[in-house]
């Protein structure tokens, strides 16, 4: 089984409302980042391009998409989460609007920093 089928299964095997918005989150991502990897990494979907950029950590209300540069993402509606050092989520209930114009934004500007400054795990 390849990674992307993986993945595929993973967000198959989730509850209606949260696969739904898994697949659009994968769809978003794919459109942004086509040449970004997608594999299951510490126990969810992670997508890398030079190092890990982004993943999807679903719970059982919400789901988080995160982003392990996220506190380095403009964020002009403060849309983001967390209060680490480094990473940063967009907490999204199921059945509310996903603002995809801002996910398109964040997934161009992780791209753009893993490229510039490398993989996020071993960057210190």
């Amino acid at each position: 089984m390849s990674d992307k089928q993986t993945v595929d299964a993973f967000i198959a095997a989730l509850p209606d409302g949260h696969r739904q918005v898994a697949q659009r989150i994968q769809e978003l991502v794919a459109e942004v980042a086509p040449g970004a990897s997608v594999s299951i990494k510490w126990a969810q979907p992670v997508w890398e391009t030079n190092g890990p950029f982004a993943y999807l950590k679903p719970f059982p209300i919400t789901l988080n998409f995160g982003f392990w540069r996220g506190a380095d993402l403009l964020d002009p509606d403060d849309l983001l989460e967390g209060d680490g050092i480094r990473m940063r989520h967009l907490r999204i209930v199921p059945g509310d609007t996903i603002p995809e114009d801002s996910i398109r934004g964040w997934v161009t500007q992780a791209v753009e920093l893993n490229k510039a400054k490398g993989d996020p795990t071993r960057a210190r």
